[in-house]
């Protein structure tokens, strides 16, 4: 301490070591949150499934037989549905999205 300092009282120090200690925990959560941050960004970077492989350069063609309709389409959970009219009897044809390849044929016929 220089000459010109004056200690302080007991009631001070206590002050601003109570100041300090404060600054000491916002301190320590701001590092943690800044590092829970950086954590998750870090996960999503390195854990993301990337985009669909893209199918191969051109136009895919599906081939129905001659006289088929389509009803409807749907597309979820990675799947393409395509609702058909074939011969009078109902099919649903399934293709994976991401490729195009079909997965599964389910022929709706009525009941004799």
């Amino acid at each position: 301490m220089s000459d010109d300092e004056k200690p302080l009282d007991p009631e001070q120090a206590a002050f601003f070591a109570k100041i300090r200690r404060l600054m000491m925990i916002v301190s320590i959560v701001t590092f943690a949150a800044v590092g829970v941050v950086l954590a998750v960004i870090g996960y999503r970077v390195f854990h993301l499934q990337g985009s669909a492989p893209q199918p191969a350069a051109g136009t895919v063609t599906a081939s129905l037989p001659a006289g088929a309709k389509v009803l409807s389409t749907a597309v979820g959970d990675g799947h393409f549905v395509m609702t058909v009219e074939i011969g009078g009897a109902v099919e649903l044809l399934s293709f994976d999205l991401a490729t195009l390849k079909p997965i599964g044929r389910l022929r709706l016929a009525p009941q004799p």
